[in-house]
């Protein structure tokens, strides 16, 4: 029997005091900026206008489980980490200003051919979408029918819209996901069907099951 479609609203995390600025990939210690945390309530205010909600996943690193925090909170939640929701893995590149980094040969093939690159002592932006993806359908799986929140990273939630739309990897970067933006994909046996990206005022009501 066919699994039921699940909802699944990707939330990124709010602003951070390196947003911009700095690749801060998996180091920790990172944490919400003061206009990140009221960026966190009013998504969290949003999400709660849609009614019930299954389950909230964050990534393990703390801007992401701040941001979940307080949608917890309003829909009354449990927040449970999801590791394959983590943050790209930048490897040597981790902490480095982004001006420094853009003016590197590489940077070219990030933005224009990201499915042959891997990060120095990291991950490849392959390897990264799989595991988003990965990650993803086991979370829409255990909740059949359901809304489900995950709250991750701006890399990740772009790989997955890549993936969902059949983009390929190599235009992944022509995709915007902003601060505390929602993107909602519903997830079905035969494809997913992307209904919002990168949403950041809009009343999320329209995405109620008719």
């Amino acid at each position: 029997m066919p699994a039921k479609p699940t909802l699944v609203l990707l939330v990124r995390h709010g602003t951070t005091p390196t947003t911009g600025k700095v690749l801060p990939g998996r180091a920790r210690g990172l944490h919400l900026a003061a206009s990140g945390k009221a960026q966190a309530q009013r998504v969290a205010e949003r999400i709660a206008e849609l009614g019930s909600i299954a389950a909230i996943y964050s990534s393990p690193l703390e801007r992401a489980r701040e941001t979940a925090a307080p949608i917890a909170r309003i829909t009354r939640k449990a927040v449970r980490v999801e590791r394959g929701l983590i943050e790209c893995d930048f490897g040597a590149w981790t902490g480095q200003s982004l001006r420094r980094l853009m003016k590197k040969p590489e940077w070219s093939t990030v933005q224009r051919a990201p499915s042959m690159f891997r990060f120095p002592q990291g991950e490849s932006f392959v390897e990264m979408q799989n595991r988003m993806v990965g990650a993803l359908d086991l979370i829409r799986r255990r909740h059949s029918g359901k809304t489900v929140v995950c709250v991750s990273h701006a890399d990740t939630i772009k790989a997955a819209v890549a993936h969902a739309t059949g983009t390929p990897l190599d235009l992944f970067q022509r995709i915007v996901i902003s601060t505390c933006s929602v993107t909602a994909i519903l997830y079905t046996d035969s494809a997913p069907i992307v209904l919002t990206v990168n949403s950041t005022g809009a009343s999320l009501r329209e995405l109620r099951p008719s």
